[in-house]
């Protein structure tokens, strides 16, 4: 067959032949079972067998291949792949030269290479690399002289050199621990502009599975649905709005249907806003739950609702409790939310959204200037505590700010403050409604974390409109808890802006928010 007519990135197998992961299985019946239920393309991989023995096995396994009429290629062994006919070869940083392996196959043999860096990557890529291989993506234990982990962000970096939506360009696949749970994320998080990888390459996840056929199939399935999955914004297919008018002329909709909703909202939250932040969502129209317990994430991500992650009260425990709900939400596909409380205060703080940020995909990250600026990563300011400080940026770099942040991690970005920035990476808003009031009571933007993740939950076709309908919501409640009366400060504002949370979802003249909302399209 034409190796390259055949050349599909989607599902990569590369074979492991170590006890740990094939034990005492045959490799060939795993090979077998897992090109049944969908794999794509297959690379022998042994690095300790001799070469009789790298022969024949290559030679039993190319047999099963060329049955599913997918290629076969060797790993580092030119020789192996010219004695059993293989269509290629895949070379790492450390094996053979890929101008030397070029002249030593015939015309047309695949040749893949591995690159864990922008120039690794162009180096292959000008040798004339037909893919790459990019990883570490996650540390593994099939590999134990991996050079670096460099993750979603490092493999978008590494694809920001590759041409991958052209048939002349080079394919790119990821490799490094990655799985039924985090395949999805992978695809979602690394893509760069119109740059996307062309699949990804397993190896436990198939090699040790009880059952490779349906651990293919169920991987393949998974791929050809991530658009549909994880998306920044708005869900694919659906019509976005585009400008202030057509934002709020969903509006009544989207909130009639959150407050009659009892929809679950997942706080792993803080310990001094718990009983706040259950109040408001309560009075909004969700259902709370109050849990730092990671164990029964699972179960709980499984009723449809969404999760906060609120680093407010962090301490190693709860870092692995965050941990647990961020993957258990991911993998039921329900809406996450990061709130990095205190996020520049510490070295503690600023190493744990890095690990947050690495353990997950989330719907919106929220958080003051200094939070977002720590999430960033270009924070020159220390916290002194959860509160923001004073403003360093002025509207139009808090703009770029947001919409940078939110094409960096392709989810929904808002900074809180005086006014509001929400942006999903092509829209953006400034939002003025709220009370002064509200930055004189503890836990008021933990309790909006919670109002926003909640409306995600109910409202999935467009994460931006949500979380906007959200903040509405409640900024609009905390106006009127403020012009009430009885509110004569925070002690009296607290309870007033509760029963206004509450009565703005029992109104429906409330919601048509065309004279109410203070809002200003950016971009």
């Amino acid at each position: 067959m034409s190796a390259k007519s055949k050349f599909d990135l989607t599902l990569y197998l590369v074979t492991d032949s170590t006890p740990e992961v094939l034990g005492g299985k045959d490799i060939c019946h795993i090979v077998e079972e897992a090109l049944k239920g969908g794999v794509t393309l297959v690379q022998y991989r042994d690095k300790h067998a001799d070469t009789g023995l790298l022969i024949e096995t290559a030679s039993k396994l190319h047999a099963i291949t060329k049955k599913y009429n997918v290629p076969l290629l060797i790993n580092d062994r030119v020789d192996v792949c010219l004695a059993v006919g293989a269509e290629g070869v895949h070379i790492g940083q450390d094996d053979m030269n890929i101008a030397k392996a070029k002249t030593l196959l015939p015309q047309g043999a695949i040749v893949g290479v591995t690159a864990s860096s922008v120039n690794e990557a162009d180096a292959a890529i000008e040798n004339g690399a037909d893919y790459l291989g990019i990883g570490t993506m996650f540390a593994t234990p099939t590999k134990k002289d991996t050079k670096s982990i460099i993750g979603t962000r490092g493999t978008k970096l590494i694809l920001s050199k590759c041409q991958t939506g052209t048939e002349h360009n080079v394919g790119c696949v990821a490799i490094g621990s990655i799985n039924r749970s985090n395949v999805q994320r992978v695809l979602h998080q690394s893509t760069f502009g119109s740059n996307k990888l062309n699949g990804v390459a397993v190896v436990s996840a198939i090699m040790a599975a009880p059952d490779p056929q349906a651990a293919a199939s169920e991987l393949r399935d998974r791929i050809r649905s991530a658009a549909e999955q994880f998306y920044i914004s708005a869900r694919p297919g659906v019509k976005v709005a585009a400008d202030v008018e057509e934002v709020l002329g969903q509006m009544p909709a989207v909130i009639k249907k959150h407050v009659l909703s009892s929809v679950l909202c997942h706080n792993m939250t803080n310990t001094v806003v718990q009983n706040f932040a259950a109040n408001v969502c309560l009075a909004t129209g969700s259902s709370p739950i109050m849990s730092l317990n990671g164990a029964e994430a699972p179960d709980l991500a499984k009723l449809g609702g969404g999760l906060v992650i609120n680093m407010g009260t962090i301490t190693p425990d709860i870092m692995s409790a965050y941990q647990a709900g961020v993957k258990a939400y991911n993998a039921a596909g329900n809406p996450v939310l990061l709130d990095p409380v205190g996020g520049g205060a510490t070295s503690v703080r600023r190493a744990a959204i890095q690990t947050l940020l690495a353990t997950g995909f989330y719907s919106v990250i929220k958080g003051n200037e200094g939070e977002i600026g720590a999430v960033m990563g270009s924070s020159t300011t220390q916290q002194r505590g959860v509160d923001s400080g004073p403003s360093i940026s002025n509207e139009e770099q808090k703009a770029d700010i947001v919409k940078w942040l939110a094409q960096r991690e392709r989810c929904v970005v808002l900074m809180t403050g005086a006014t509001d920035y929400l942006s999903d990476g092509s829209r953006t808003v400034a939002i003025s409604n709220g009370t002064k009031l509200l930055g004189s009571i503890t836990g008021s933007g933990c309790a909006l974390g919670s109002v926003v993740t909640s409306y995600m939950a109910v409202h999935r076709d467009d994460k931006f409109v949500a979380a906007l309908a959200g903040i509405l919501h409640y900024e609009i409640a905390a106006e009127r808890a403020a012009a009430n009366p009885s509110c004569r400060g925070p002690g009296s504002f607290i309870p007033t802006f509760l029963d206004e949370l509450y009565l703005f979802g029992r109104d429906e003249e409330n919601w048509n928010l065309h004279k109410t909302a203070k809002i200003k399209w950016l971009s």
